[in-house]
């Protein structure tokens, strides 16, 4: 039986970390991202998306699910890891257009994925999985990280609400909320380049970077693709990765 994942931000970051551990792990891989990745296997279907026009994400998913056979499928996942930090500054400063579009990326589209997801699936028998890349600014505010701190925090209850959802179903879809942690990708290097008067913990996150306490994105892939594939965990569960 096929394994199935369906992932977006899946050509960088965190993303590709995934995608290379789900991949060496025999998964047929769906990539739904802003830019194409040159260097991944041709293995990986690559769908180049800005899912920030979230009315494009239903029509996206039906052309998934056209090429997968659920009589075929003994395992899908989908994994909402596409998400920005936005512009780092009190909430004050920010310009209407980049709360609008940080919104959009990081919960409207994924509220769309999850929902389409879970139609196209529902009467499936298979092992099925929603992953949604939540962060530990889900818990704690940040200053100048209002407007990700507040859809992160969205994702951990959207993941618990999922859950109760799916409880009476026949064959239900379990949601996950998991914190990668610090992890050394572009985000990062955004955070490290902001300004004390934006953003006023930097110096905590340029340690991070100095002492080498940065996760690779190569070992959050893994410990993601392990969590998956616990069937111990409940649905609804808010995790982190150690």
């Amino acid at each position: 039986m096929k394994k199935v994942l369906i992932i977006t931000g899946g050509s960088k970051g965190i993303g590709a970390g995934i995608v290379n551990a789900y991949l060496t792990d025999g998964f047929q891989i769906y990539s739904i991202a802003r830019t194409f990745n040159k260097d991944v296997s041709v293995a990986i279907k690559q769908y180049t998306v800005d899912l920030t026009l979230t009315e494009n994400i239903e029509k996206l998913f039906e052309d998934i699910f056209k090429e997968i056979d659920p009589k075929e499928t003994g395992q899908i996942t989908l994994i909402n890891n596409a998400g920005t930090l936005g512009e780092i500054a009190p909430l004050t400063r920010l310009k209407p257009l980049d709360i609008q579009q940080t919104v959009a990326l990081n919960l409207t589209s994924v509220l769309v994925s999850c929902a389409v997801f879970i139609k196209s699936c529902q009467s499936w028998a298979c092992k099925k999985s929603i992953i949604n890349i939540s962060s530990g600014a889900a818990q704690k505010p940040y200053f100048g990280w209002s407007v990700y701190c507040a859809t992160k925090s969205a994702i951990d209850m959207l993941s618990k609400n999922i859950a109760i959802e799916q409880e009476e179903e026949k064959h239900p879809v379990r949601a996950l909320s998991i914190a990668p942690g610090v992890v050394d990708t572009g985000m990062q290097a955004q955070i490290r380049s902001s300004s004390k008067d934006n953003f006023k913990t930097i110096d905590r996150f340029i340690q991070l970077k100095e002492n080498n306490q940065l996760l690779e994105p190569s070992y959050v892939g893994h410990s993601i693709l392990q969590m998956d594939k616990d069937d111990q965990l409940t649905s609804g569960s808010i995790l982190r990765v150690q």
